[in-house]
């Protein structure tokens, strides 16, 4: 009876932080891994049905179809590309809700076919669901600076990088 209740206490413990901060990690990953492969309908999972993206902005897009239609050219990836990639993840101390941050590359093409890129940071609010499942709430990032070689490189390096086990 003693190791039944051990083992329910230990199934409906949340996850060790590490743990969680991984699974939001690779779940970013994953999101991003959708843009950069034009893939629309994975990049429609990642998003909860009522999800705000350029939600530090003045004009914030609501809702999941929204986003959806709305980042269709950027998924498409003709006229620019965008790719980023986590650096930090904290969760809540009650595992439902996160933020991950990192930098992200946009690369843009004007008519003359000049290529621009800029590098930036972006943040992602993830709740957990009822399914367990992580799913974007919130999402913004900032203008970006026209990118360097160094800071290019320095994104190159990180991109698929593991999940580090530290806090």
């Amino acid at each position: 009876m003693i190791v039944l209740a051990a083992l329910l206490a230990a199934a409906a413990a949340p996850a060790a932080p590490v743990t969680l901060r991984c699974t939001v990690w690779q779940r970013e990953q994953a999101f991003a891994r959708s843009v950069r492969e034009h893939d629309s309908v994975a990049f429609r999972t990642f998003l909860t049905a009522d999800a705000v993206f350029d939600a530090n902005t003045a004009h914030p897009v609501r809702g999941a179809e929204a986003i959806a239609a709305a980042w269709a050219p950027i998924i498409a990836g003709k006229e620019l590309q965008l790719d980023w990639q986590p650096a930090n993840e904290v969760v809540s101390a009650d595992g439902r809700l996160a933020l991950s941050s990192g930098p992200y590359r946009l690369t843009t093409t004007d008519k003359a076919g000049q290529s621009q890129t800029a590098i930036g940071r972006f943040s992602t609010v993830w709740r957990r669901g009822r399914d367990g499942a992580w799913r974007v709430q919130f999402d913004g990032g900032d203008g970006g600076r026209p990118a360097d070689a160094a800071a290019l490189a320095a994104f190159s390096q990180g991109v698929d990088k593991a999940c580090p086990a530290a806090p």
